[in-house]
């Protein structure tokens, strides 16, 4: 289909050209014609038909070597007024100049060689004149610099205008291109968080799970009454969680994650923690500082580091974890520690670790895990916070 279009329009070209070419000759003939015999010039003949037929057809192929069509037809042109010819307008030369301006990068030479060429054969053309005459070609010579001084400029003001307008839709191109991958990048990032949630919400979720689980198979006997409290825990927690996963899967089937309700801040922490308790892990909540409004986004990052730190707690620790929250002047201080019972190691590794890493990176803070040799699992993270 490209080659097919690419031949039509080359197509149009040459007829294009060809037309130009002949409507030029038809030009020349006529103001020969119209002329010949007047002030002791010579008569159109087949000599005169075929130098003017020199000075126009070889406008076809300009868009070749526009500097070669333009010699050639100004040296017919030439031709024409030294053998005795009227002194007309030199109509093909002009166009193949007005021609050459427009187009210079068709030439393989550099734009003060081209202008030199064009001089020189200027000159020739004044000095067929003044063979023809007998004498100084004064008004030739200011009408001849007007005609094709301005046949230059006027080619070269359509070349520039041309490249103004190449560039600007270069510039709109580009501009759609960086728009749209602006628009790409930002859905990437979408969709990593939203991913970070989804792993977030899940793995919190069949913690809990898996320890209610657990807590009411062993208490089915001994405790029912506690053992339908799992089970109720359970229940309220995949429900929830059911809720989250669904609308994140949504926004990301739809390309769009305006529906998706903001996941919870700091505010949150007391019942994240109270659900913990009823797992099974012990979980003490301290604040230092004055607390202070955060920023939605920062709010939902701490919760979130917070959130995996509990995870990972439960799901490696010895039954407890310790919680403390700074509210620094200049930053929110974020530390959980919890014991490892003897013998185990704590994931430093994972999707969970990795998530946190980057919701730390995300606002310009850091995070940093350690497991002192006294035992302990101690998580730190330190968000800047704008004044």
């Amino acid at each position: 289909m490209a080659e097919t279009s690419g031949s039509w329009w080359r197509q149009r070209e040459v007829l294009r050209d060809a037309g130009l070419a002949v409507l030029v000759f038809a030009a020349s003939v006529a103001i020969l014609a119209g002329r010949g015999g007047m002030d002791d010039t010579r008569e159109l003949d087949w000599l005169g038909v075929f130098l003017a037929a020199v000075t126009s057809l070889p406008l076809v192929a300009w868009r070749r070597a526009p500097l070669a069509v333009f010699v050639v037809t100004a040296g017919a042109s030439a031709a024409l007024n030294a053998i005795g010819y009227p002194a007309g307008p030199p109509v093909g030369p002009t166009v193949a100049l007005f021609l050459l301006a427009m187009s210079p990068e068709r030439t393989r030479l550099s734009r003060p060689a081209t202008g030199a060429v064009v001089l020189g054969v200027f000159a020739v053309h004044i000095g067929s004149v003044a063979i023809a005459d007998d004498a100084f070609p004064t008004v030739p010579l200011l009408f001849g610099a007007l005609v094709w001084g301005g046949a230059w400029v006027l080619g070269d003001r359509v070349r520039l205008r041309r490249a103004r307008i190449l560039e600007l839709e270069e510039r709109a191109r580009r501009a759609e291109r960086e728009a749209e991958r602006e628009r790409r990048l930002a859905a990437a990032e979408e969709r990593t968080r939203i991913a970070r949630d989804l792993h977030d919400s899940a793995g919190h979720a069949i913690n809990v799970i898996l320890v209610q689980a657990g807590a009411a198979r062993l208490l089915r006997e001994q405790d029912p009454e506690r053992s339908q409290a799992a089970l109720e825990t359970i229940e309220d927690v995949a429900r929830e969680t059911l809720g989250e996963i669904d609308q994140l899967v949504r926004a990301l089937r739809e390309g769009d994650s305006d529906g998706v309700e903001a996941p919870p801040g700091l505010a949150a922490l007391p019942t994240l923690a109270e659900l913990h308790r009823s797992a099974g892990l012990a979980v003490s909540l301290h604040e230092r500082g004055q607390r202070r409004p955060l920023s939605p986004g920062l709010d939902q990052a701490a919760y979130r580091i917070l959130q995996e730190a509990l995870t990972n707690a439960a799901r490696h620790g010895d039954g407890s974890a310790n919680v403390e929250i700074g509210f620094d002047p200049d930053a929110l201080e974020l530390r959980v520690t919890n014991p490892i019972p003897p013998g185990s190691t704590s994931a430093e590794a994972g999707h969970g670790i990795i998530g946190m890493r980057e919701r730390a990176a995300l606002y310009g803070g850091e995070l940093e895990i350690d497991s002192p040799a006294g035992g302990g699992h101690v998580v730190r993270a330190r968000l800047p916070v704008e004044a």
